[in-house]
């Protein structure tokens, strides 16, 4: 027994709806994982690259001159722009003296800390213990023409001076230098100021009671330009100006350490704790030009500015070849709680093709005071937490997709497909109850009617079926009344028969006998039928061996009884038996008899013939007169069909030709007509009688 599975095509439609929204939200779910998978990929690269990108700028800038000033002079954890502290510097001493040279130092050191109004400052030793226990000093400033000191002068209050204050170890050393200008004051319009910065012990005033220090040396330098276009007209034209000054401060507590033991230490080891204050002050009680410990100050570059550079998951780690780490730096890392857990998995399992080992690298820089080491690290996978962070906003996005693709499927599933289905199950069930009791009052679609375009269709069924039952029950009454009125006219017609049977029962009245008997079995065949359709179909009729020569030469000798003239029969009087029933056969040739006279030219008459085959005999019947129109040739065997207009009213029920039809079927004969040139010829095709 083979197994029957049960058929699809019931829900194909649901499936192709519901599996186009299901490839739809896995197709949107696939790209998503590819970009994102694809984004990995390229991050990955990306950061390694980066990586050996980073490595080469921090071993860069650290190999500087400024790098390697923030390498000699490491930050503390609590370090701040003022005040000032000496820095050790990566050249082993400044020429002061040469504006030039002492300015290239300054700024390829990077160690100028800057200032609001053009001031910078910058506090530093050399590298070589005996180039002197010195503090070198230089910067700029804006102000206007540098007032003079006139030499003797006690007093330094009406002259430009700078005012110095250096701190450490328990004891302060305060320097005042006034400007004392060198060189023609004619040229100095054009070619700007310079000067010497004489120092004196500042004891607190604006007078000097001591002589010149000797190993104080600075030097000012100001250019003829204007800083910039003075805001406000200052009196006599005169303008700010830039000015750089250089200064070496002659410390004695750094001096004397060099010579107490064999090996001096050098830098000195508090040299963070040693404080210097320079301030530039204008002539008489004016505003300050450049204090050092003024607010706004901007540190120098310090090796903790290479934090910035370092990507998520990188780490730097800096100190001498000789000794420990000075410093470590650590990459800023993204946000775990910017990003969803079940994301983080996610991107962790996507696979790449790159090497997501941990990444390392190591640079040694010289400097003046020894080997230092850079090594930098790197984990890739650290990856996962900026772009899982990206992820979770997108999924947002993609969310939104899915949910609209959801949305979009329960609007269809169930607005459209779920009433679909309901329409087909109820009309199932109709077309099963119609077949099986004939009635169609089980269709309900009272919920399924609306304005849309499914409720309208639901709309016009309920209308049609409604009017298919008031149809049906129509129908009905009319078939009842139909088979009331056929047994009635058979009840009333039958006995009248009867009598005539009796009146001509003579042998020698065989005409009338037999188209009593042809009246007495039509009744009998639409006696008791709903239609007479139904009657013609469902009659049975006695078959049996006739010689349908003789047959034809009665119908054609006695059709003038029935109103038919002019009816001929050519034959060679040869018997030839053939199985038919009489009296149906007789009906079927009046019935073409009729339609053939209805249609011949006045004047011409009707023709039959007899053609003999091996097993069949056929029966030709041939009018003249016009052909049948096409479209009816092959309808007018059918019941109800008929060429003139209200056939019905004028008696005419277009079932002659549909009752010979019937009949030449149950005699196992067939029936035809075709049109030939001069009209009509109908072709009644019969058996042959056994032994014929």
């Amino acid at each position: 027994m083979r197994l029957r599975l049960p058929s699809l095509a019931p829900y194909r439609l649901r499936l192709v709806f519901r599996g186009a929204f299901l490839a739809l939200a896995l197709a949107t779910i696939a790209m998503a994982l590819y970009v994102l998978w694809e984004e990995k990929q390229r991050s990955y690269g990306n950061y390694q690259y980066s990586f050996l990108k980073t490595k080469e700028q921090i071993a860069a800038k650290l190999r500087h001159p400024s790098g390697q000033l923030a390498l000699l002079n490491p930050p503390t954890p609590d370090e701040k722009a003022t005040p000032l502290h000496p820095v050790l510097l990566p050249f082993s001493a400044i020429d002061f003296d040469d504006r030039h040279k002492v300015r290239h130092a300054m700024e390829m050191a990077g160690c100028l800390v800057q200032y609001p109004r053009h001031g910078s400052i910058c506090v530093a030793i050399g590298n070589d213990p005996w180039a002197g226990g010195f503090i070198y000093a230089a910067g700029t400033f804006a102000g206007t023409s540098l007032v003079p000191h006139r030499i003797g002068d006690r007093s330094v209050g009406a002259a430009h001076r700078v005012r110095v204050a250096v701190s450490l170890r328990g004891q302060s050393y305060r320097w005042i230098a006034p400007f004392e200008a060198m060189g023609d004051a004619e040229n100095a319009k054009s070619a700007g100021t310079h000067g010497r910065l004489t120092g004196f012990t500042d004891l607190g005033d604006q007078a000097i009671y001591t002589r010149p220090l000797k190993d104080f040396r600075g030097w000012v330098w100001q250019s003829a330009e204007c800083a910039a276009p003075a805001p406000v007209p200052v009196e006599d034209g005169d303008c700010e100006k830039p000015a750089f000054f250089s200064l070496r401060l002659p410390v004695a507590v750094l001096r004397d350490a060099l010579f107490q033991k064999e090996r001096p230490v050098w830098p000195p080891p508090d040299l963070a704790r040693i404080e210097v204050r320079i301030a530039v002050l204008a002539p008489g009680d004016g505003a300050v030009l450049l204090d050092s410990d003024a607010a706004g100050a901007m540190p120098p570059f310090s090796l903790n500015d290479l934090a910035p550079l370092l990507l998520p998951g990188e780490t730097l780690r800096i100190g001498k070849s000789s000794g420990g780490e000075l410093l470590r730096l650590d990459g800023a890392d993204a946000r775990q709680d910017e990003s969803w857990r079940f994301i983080r998995r996610l991107i962790r399992r996507l696979p790449v093709e790159v090497q997501d080992a941990p990444l390392a690298a190591e640079e040694a820089i010289a400097t003046p005071l020894g080997v230092y080491f850079m090594r930098l690290s790197a984990d890739a996978r650290s990856v996962d937490q900026a772009l899982s962070a990206v992820a979770t906003r997108v999924s947002w996005f993609v969310g939104a997709m899915l949910l609209a693709i959801g949305l979009a499927w329960l609007v269809i599933d169930i607005g459209i497909i779920r009433r679909i289905a309901l329409l087909t199950r109820r009309a199932t069930q109709l077309s099963q109850t119609v077949k099986a009791t004939g009635s169609a009052e089980r269709l309900d679609l009272a919920d399924l009617r609306g304005t849309d375009e499914l409720g309208i269709l639901a709309n016009c069924l309920h209308d049609l079926l409604h009017r298919v039952k008031e149809d049906v029950e129509r129908q009905k009454i009319r078939a009842e009344q139909e088979k009331d009125l056929w047994h009635a006219v058979g009840h009333e017609i039958m006995s009248p028969l009867q009598s005539l049977m009796a009146l001509h029962g003579a042998a020698d009245d065989n005409p009338s006998r037999r188209y009593i008997n042809r009246m007495q079995q039509a009744i009998r065949i639409l006696y008791g039928s709903a239609s007479p359709s139904e009657a013609f179909q469902s009659s049975t009729l006695q078959v049996q061996a006739i010689d349908i020569d003789e047959f034809l030469r009665n119908v054609a000798a006695n059709a003038s009884c029935i109103g038919i003239g002019d009816v001929r029969f050519t034959d060679d009087k040869a018997p030839l038996m053939v199985r038919a029933d009489e009296y149906s056969l007789e009906d079927v040739v009046t019935h073409v008899l009729r339609n053939a006279d209805r249609f011949r030219r006045p004047g011409t008459a009707i023709t039959m013939s007899l053609a003999a085959g091996e097993s069949t005999a056929s029966v030709l019947i041939h009018n003249i007169g016009p052909p049948i129109p096409d479209e009816l040739v092959g309808r007018i065997f059918e019941y109800g069909v008929s060429d003139q207009p209200d056939a019905g009213a004028n008696g005419n029920r277009g079932q002659g030709l549909f009752v010979a039809k019937t009949y030449m079927a149950k005699m196992a004969g067939t029936i035809a007509a075709q049109n030939v040139d001069d009209g009509v010829c109908f072709t009644l095709t019969l058996q042959r009688a056994a032994g014929e």
